[in-house]
């Protein structure tokens, strides 16, 4: 019987987790109730946490702080989405509350749990009810009430489960949006499977995992970025991790600045007490012999690259998001990155100044670290980034703690508002003015899409059919048709309505001819004579038109 959880124990719990997850992303991405094809919490989530699985799965470390504190920091630095940066976020806390801890009691493993939703609340500007939120909130507290109770790991967590059940089956009832379509929230079902997950390691049952394949060669982050590149192409050969106890009187900005200059992917991280650093170099003990000067090293892990790239060749490569950055570029004070899918897109961002592109967008949603990588590649001590849809804003805003650049997310939720923001950016202002300026102008931006059901749905009292068209207007539904035609047109009367349109624009994607496109302008121009018409390339999937009305 597991009386207490050390690292080993937790270490099986995040495992089967991530398994659970996996096994069930279909479902939850189908609990998504609006049919555009953006069903994506259930592969959001399992990425995430594979993230956490790929980082322990082979570690011997028994140290419960420890070994919470790696999958914290994987879990920060995978996060996808909305879902997968709230599951980081509950359990960043979480490794707050078992940072010293050889071993957690039931007692401090709930109020471990209590401690993950709380950073996770902190986190969301406006925490909404019926979401994964509400349910990890009422299943901590009982499992905590359980835990004082009893002192037993086994019955507090089967509390926590069995109330986060209910409280999964009320989300119907809290949110409307849910209550219509008639289903329970995606995200606050996949917190039910982690700790159900949890529940199976301590009653010591048997796993769900089949142990002849690991989780870390699924469809985890680390296996994408080993095959988008050769083992001839790794420069530096040592990824060097470690925290350092602040002890010393060294300045963390420096040891920055001397790890850059003997490797890269350099994230330096402090906080009152300690500092995490992660660097890639051939030199690892040029790396810890600096950070000496700061305080005790601790949690040291050296990995070999190019041997771990080696054994996962075999996987099929991927191309580079990026070219590798040249290294005569010129340093200046404002950087960029937007996130976008589309070959024009990018070209567009780009001719507005865009230092780095992160491919995705709607169903790809990139990570955290995607995002992350882009911002270190950027040549300047103040980066802005687009994140460009509404369930990239979350992972994009976990970019500033990880980089000692300062980060600035200028909440863009299309891809016109990008694109506006970055018209009106002003190479002579400040980083305040800009950043207000940008988001003011985002935000007059009214955007509208052309894409497909990707399923049967009963939506705001219509029934859509799976391959159908839908016109969105401002991420509202708008209409559906089984003719293109018919959506398209009633999209460009709403978005022309207002007599205060001035500039409309059309962004075309995949499977869409420029005469096509021009047919739409050339009909705009026909019923709004006082409107400027202009249309770009996109070459963006999932959407096939993004019309923008200023």
């Amino acid at each position: 019987m597991i009386k207490r959880i050390d690292g080993a124990v937790f270490r099986d719990m995040v495992l089967e987790a991530a398994y659970a997850i996996n096994e069930h992303k279909k479902e939850l991405n189908d609990l998504n109730v609006f049919p555009v094809p953006d069903g994506d919490t259930g592969i959001n989530m399992s990425l995430t946490m594979n993230s956490a699985a790929a980082a322990i799965e082979n570690s011997k470390e028994v140290h419960l702080g420890k070994v919470a504190d790696i999958v914290a920091l994987a879990l920060l630095r995978g996060a996808r989405g909305n879902s997968g940066v709230i599951l980081s976020l509950l359990f960043r806390g979480l490794s707050k509350r078992l940072r010293d801890l050889e071993s957690a009691d039931s007692v401090e493993f709930s109020e471990a749990l209590v401690q993950g939703v709380e950073a996770a609340y902190n986190a969301v500007m406006k925490p909404s009810e019926g979401t994964i939120l509400t349910v990890s909130r009422k299943a901590s507290a009982a499992a905590l009430d359980a835990a004082k109770a009893t002192n037993s790991i086994r019955v507090s967590l089967n509390s926590g489960y069995e109330l986060s059940r209910k409280a999964l089956s009320e989300t119907v009832e809290q949110n409307p949006v849910l209550k219509k379509a008639g289903v329970v929230d995606a995200g606050a079902a996949g917190y039910v499977y982690i700790l159900e997950a949890f529940l199976r390691v301590a009653r010591e049952e048997p796993s769900m995992r089949d142990t002849s394949v690991s989780i870390s060669a699924s469809e985890s982050i680390e296996a994408t970025v080993f095959e988008a590149f050769d083992t001839e192409d790794i420069k530096f050969t040592y990824c060097t991790e470690f925290i350092i106890e602040r002890n010393g009187e060294g300045d963390p900005s420096e040891l920055r600045d001397y790890l850059e200059s003997i490797g890269d992917c350099v994230v330096v991280v402090p906080d009152e007490e300690i500092i995490k650093v992660h660097v890639h170099t051939n030199n690892p003990g040029l790396a810890i012999e600096k950070a000496l000067t700061l305080g005790m090293i601790d949690r040291t892990k050296i990995d070999n690259m190019k041997l771990q790239h080696s054994s996962h060749l075999g996987i099929e490569k991927k191309a580079p998001a990026e070219e590798i950055e040249p290294e005569d570029v010129e340093f200046k004070t404002y950087g960029f990155v937007s996130v976008a899918a589309g070959d024009g897109l990018a070209d567009v961002f780009k001719d507005l100044g865009v230092d780095r592109m992160v491919n995705g967008g709607q169903t790809m949603n990139p990570s955290t670290e995607d995002i992350l990588s882009a911002v270190n590649l950027v040549p300047a001590d103040t980066v802005f980034v687009l994140p460009n849809n509404k369930n990239i804003i979350m992972a994009a805003q976990q970019v500033e703690p990880l980089t000692d650049k300062r980060v600035i997310v200028i909440p863009t939720r299309s891809v016109p508002q990008g694109i506006s923001a970055m018209i009106s950016f002003d190479p002579e202002g400040s980083a305040e003015d800009n950043e207000q300026q940008m988001t003011e102008a985002a935000m007059r931006v009214h955007t509208g899409q052309v894409t497909y059901a990707a399923r049967d749905s009963s939506f705001e009292d219509r029934r859509i059919k799976e391959g159908d068209y839908i016109a969105l207007l401002d991420n509202k539904l708008l209409d559906s048709d089984k003719r293109q035609h018919n959506v398209l047109r009633k999209l460009v009367r709403e978005l022309t309505k207002p007599k205060d349109v001035e500039f409309v624009t059309i962004i075309y994607g995949e499977g869409i001819s420029e005469e096509e496109a021009l047919a739409v302008k050339a009909q705009i121009e026909k019923d709004r004579r006082d409107v400027e018409v202009s249309i770009i390339y996109g070459g963006q999937p999932v959407y096939y038109y993004i019309i923008s009305a200023e």
